[in-house]
């Protein structure tokens, strides 16, 4: 199994993974490990680590007891929960309506990802958002669009799971001075609410998004790459605008539907 650690900047770590399709194609997964200040630290999603990770992990923590938190922030990536809870037994554990319901055994803070309640328990270092217009827990459980996007200031970095995708070019096209992209997941069109308005708010939230969001430095996305918008000499409003732009034929698509 595929783990690694990148460091991102001062205080955010990626710690890349890997998820294949059919046993074959590996779009890969992420978890990250956050810095909060005063020896304290949290851990966004889960992936089971490997002992050497762990061993950097904790050497960057100076202790699991550091680890203050681990906040799961998409419903349907539930794979790699209880590995994570089980070396990181006294962390606190975060996360959506939906790892309530289906890991129910484990002992689950009583603040749901998605509430405004627990956002505003780390509103001193995350932003936090949630896709308007679109299903956040999709009753078909093969549709993984939305998710809870975090933005650590600090850092400026993106934390986001299946919602956007990162597409890093081979250094080929990249020397021909093509940039890395972002598309949104290609389920929006089956997660969109099945109602009219829907593809306007999903609009309105996107465009809000890439201009609250434009001084981002970093990009980590679940599938399959982290994206340097430095590196890449592009800002997050740009790249995320033209994502919603090569959506515009979907979103026109469900308008016509549910007029």
């Amino acid at each position: 199994m595929i783990c690694r650690l990148e460091d991102i900047a001062g205080d955010f770590w990626s710690i890349r993974g890997s998820f294949k399709i059919g046993g074959v194609i590996d779009l890969g997964t992420h978890m990250s490990l956050v810095k909060l200040g005063e020896g304290r630290f949290v851990l966004l999603d889960a992936y089971t680590l490997s002992d050497k990770v762990a061993e950097q992990i904790l050497k960057i923590t100076a202790g699991a007891d550091a680890i203050e938190a681990i906040i799961n922030l998409h419903p349907f990536h539930t794979l790699h929960v209880e590995a994570v809870h089980q070396r990181f037994p006294n962390a606190k554990l975060y996360g959506s309506a939906r790892h309530v319901e289906k890991l129910a055994h484990l002992p689950w803070q009583d603040e749901l990802v998605e509430s405004a309640d627990f956002q505003a328990l780390y509103q001193d270092h995350f932003d936090f958002s949630v896709p308007a217009g679109v299903d956040f827990i999709s009753a078909d459980e093969k549709l993984h669009f939305s998710s809870v996007i975090a933005y650590h200031r600090e850092s400026k970095t993106i934390h986001v799971d299946d919602t956007f995708i990162g597409i890093k070019l081979p250094w080929p096209l990249r020397m021909l001075g093509k940039k890395h992209r972002v598309s949104f997941h290609p389920t929006l069109a089956k997660t969109l609410e099945r109602r009219a308005g829907a593809a306007d708010e999903f609009t309105a939230w996107g465009q809000q998004l890439a201009r609250q969001w434009r001084d981002a430095e970093h990009l980590c996305t679940a599938h399959t790459t982290n994206i340097e918008l430095n590196a890449a000499k592009q800002e997050f409003e740009t790249i995320a605008l033209d994502a919603l732009s090569k959506v515009q034929g979907t979103l026109t698509k469900h308008k016509k539907a549910h007029s």
